[in-house]
C-alpha cells in the first residue's frame, strides 16, 4: 500500500505532528535571527540619524570657519528724506566705524552728441546723394567702431546700424522729429562717463555730405554748442570734494566704497542737503551667527543622547545606540574643543561670549547673573567692545573653534571616517543574517524531508498492521 499524505494509512495526525516539530526547530533559530537583524538595523539606522546630524552640524561650522563677513561692517544710510535715494554704500571688514556728511552735487555721465538744427529734411532721406562712406565712433584709443554707408542709407537706417552694431561699446542713438524747421535731429549718447571720455565721431571718407554727423573737421560737422562732454560724479565728503569717473567712489574713504544715485536735495537756500553714511558693525548678522550655530550644536547633542540613552523603565526603551563607546567619544571631543581656550582671541573662550555648557551637555546664552554677568550681557559687551575678537575665536586657523570642530567633525562625516565604517560593518552583519535565514531554510526544507520519510514508513507499518488486524477480526 502507497501513501501519499501522511496519517492517512494510520489515522494518526503525523502531517501536524510534522509541522509542530519544524516549528519547535525553527522557532529558537528564528528568534535569534530576528533580533539580530532588530538589533543591526536600529544600529544602522541610528548611526544614519547621528552621522547626518554631525554633517549638518558640520555644514554651520564650516560655513563660519570660511565665513570671510563674520567680522564684517554694517554701513547705515540717513538720506535727507525718505523720498531720496542718493547714496548706497559697502564696506570691508577692516573699515574703521565712523559718520560721515556725504552730497552728491554731479551724476557722472558719457557725451550727448545732436545733430545741427536743419542738417536733416527727413528721416527717410537718403545721407549720401551718391558713393558711399564711414563713420567711426570711439571713446579713447581702445574703444571704437565703424559703420558703413551707401547712397541708400537713411538717417533711420543709421540710428538702427549704430544700435545694432556688434562691436558698439555703450553707444545709443534715436532720433527726435521736432516738426519744426529744424527737422529732424540724431541724438547719439555714450555710456563711457567720466571726465575726458567723450565720444567722437569721424567721417572717415572725406565725403562731405556725411560732416553734418562728424564731430571733427569739415565746414558742417557738429558744434561744440551741440555736444555735452563726458563727466565726472562730483560728491563732498565733511565738506571735502571728491570726483569719480563713474558713479562708484571705491575707498575715498579707506576700505569704503559708495555709490551716488542720484543728486542730493537743496534746502531753500540752494545749499545741497547731505546724507549721512554710518559705518558700524553688524553686530545683529554676527549675533544671528552665533545663536545658530548654539542652536544647531544643540540639535546635535540632542541626537547624540537620544541614540545612547538607556531606558529609564522597562516601558522606556533604549536609544539603538545605547552605551555606544564611539558615540560617547564624540560627545566627549565635541565638548573638549567647545570649553576650550584660544590664546589667539582677547575673548579666551565661549564663556566670555556669553555662550557656555550647561547640566545637560547643550549651550545655552543664560540670562540668569551668577555675579559674572548674564551670557545675554557678556554677548552684548563682547559685540559692542570685542567685535574682531569674536571672528578670531571662531575663525584662527589654528585653534578657532569652528576650524577645530570642522577638522574633528571631518573625521566622522567623511565617506572614510569612523562612522561610515561603523556603517560598512553593520551593513555586512545584515548581509550576514540574510545568508544566515537562506541556510536555515534550507536547514528546515531537508529536516522536513527527514521527518517525512520516517513518519511515512510509521504511516506504512501502522496502515499494515491496521489491515493484518482487520483480516484476523474478520477470520475469526
Amino acid at each position: 500500500m502507497t501513501i501519499q499524505s501522511l496519517g492517512v494509512g494510520s489515522g494518526l495526525d503525523l502531517d501536524g505532528l510534522v509541522q509542530q516539530l519544524i516549528a519547535a526547530e525553527r522557532q529558537p533559530k528564528e528568534s535569534r535571527l530576528n533580533e539580530k537583524e532588530e538589533r543591526v538595523e536600529a544600529e544602522i539606522s541610528g548611526l544614519a540619524k547621528v552621522k547626518s546630524k554631525l554633517s549638518d552640524f558640520q555644514d554651520i561650522v564650516d560655513e563660519l570657519k570660511s565665513d570671510e563677513e563674520i567680522n564684517g561692517r554694517e554701513p547705515t544710510i540717513k538720506n535727507p528724506t525718505e523720498d531720496n535715494d542718493v547714496l548706497s554704500a559697502e564696506a570691508a571688514n577692516s573699515a574703521l566705524r565712523g559718520s560721515y556728511a556725504i552730497t552728491v552735487s554731479q551724476l557722472a555721465s558719457g557725451s550727448r552728441i545732436t545733430t545741427e538744427d536743419g542738417a536733416f529734411t527727413s528721416s527717410s532721406d537718403a545721407l549720401l546723394s551718391t558713393g558711399t562712406g564711414s563713420l567711426t565712433f570711439s571713446v579713447g584709443a581702445d574703444d571704437s567702431f565703424t559703420v558703413n554707408i551707401d547712397s541708400t542709407t537713411t538717417l533711420a537706417d543709421l540710428r538702427e546700424m549704430i544700435n545694432d552694431s556688434e562691436e558698439n561699446f555703450g553707444v545709443t542713438a534715436n532720433i527726435i522729429e521736432t516738426g519744426t524747421g529744424a527737422g529732424p535731429k540724431l541724438v547719439i549718447q555714450s555710456e563711457t562717463t567720466g571726465e575726458g571720455n567723450d565720444l567722437v565721431i569721424t567721417n572717415d571718407s572725406g565725403n562731405t555730405e556725411l560732416d553734418r554727423l562728424s564731430t571733427t573737421g569739415g565746414a558742417t560737422n557738429i558744434s561744440a554748442s551741440n555736444i555735452e562732454t563726458a563727466k565726472n560724479a562730483i560728491a563732498f565728503v565733511d565738506g571735502i570734494e571728491v570726483q569719480s569717473d563713474s558713479n562708484k567712489f571705491d575707498n575715498t574713504i579707506q576700505n569704503v566704497s559708495f555709490t551716488a544715485k542720484e543728486v542730493s536735495p537743496k534746502d531753500v537756500g540752494e545749499n545741497f542737503i547731505p546724507s549721512t553714511l554710518t559705518i558700524g558693525y553688524d553686530k545683529e548678522g554676527l549675533q544671528e551667527k552665533i545663536e545658530n550655530f548654539v542652536d544647531n550644536y544643540n540639535n546635535l547633542i540632542k541626537e547624540l543622547d537620544a541614540q545612547t540613552k538607556y531606558g529609564e523603565s522597562d516601558l522606556e526603551e533604549d536609544g539603538a545606540l545605547a552605551g555606544d563607546s564611539l558615540i560617547r567619544s564624540i560627545k566627549a571631543g565635541l565638548a573638549t574643543i567647545i570649553g576650550d581656550n584660544v590664546s589667539t582671541s582677547a575673548l579666551g573662550g565661549l564663556f566670555s561670549l556669553g555662550v557656555e555648557l550647561n547640566e545637560d551637555g547643550e549651550l545655552e546664552i543664560s540670562n540668569t547673573d551668577f555675579g559674572l554677568g548674564s551670557g545675554e550681557d557678556r554677548l552684548e559687551s563682547a559685540l559692542e567692545d570685542s567685535f574682531d575678537d569674536i571672528a578670531t575665536l571662531f575663525t584662527d586657523e589654528n585653534e578657532g573653534i569652528a576650524a577645530r570642530l570642522s577638522d574633528y567633525l571631518e573625521q566622522y562625516t567623511s565617506s572614510s571616517g569612523l562612522i561610515s565604517l561603523r556603517e560598512k560593518t553593520a551593513k555586512d552583519d545584515r548581509e550576514e543574517v540574510y545568508d544566515d535565514r537562506e541556510t536555515l531554510e534550507l536547514r528546515m526544507v531537508s529536516f522536513e524531508q527527514t521527518l517525512r520519510d520516517r513518519y511515512l514508513n510509521l504511516d506504512q507499518t501502522v496502515a499494515q498492521l491496521n489491515q493484518t488486524s482487520s483480516a484476523l477480526l474478520a477470520v475469526l
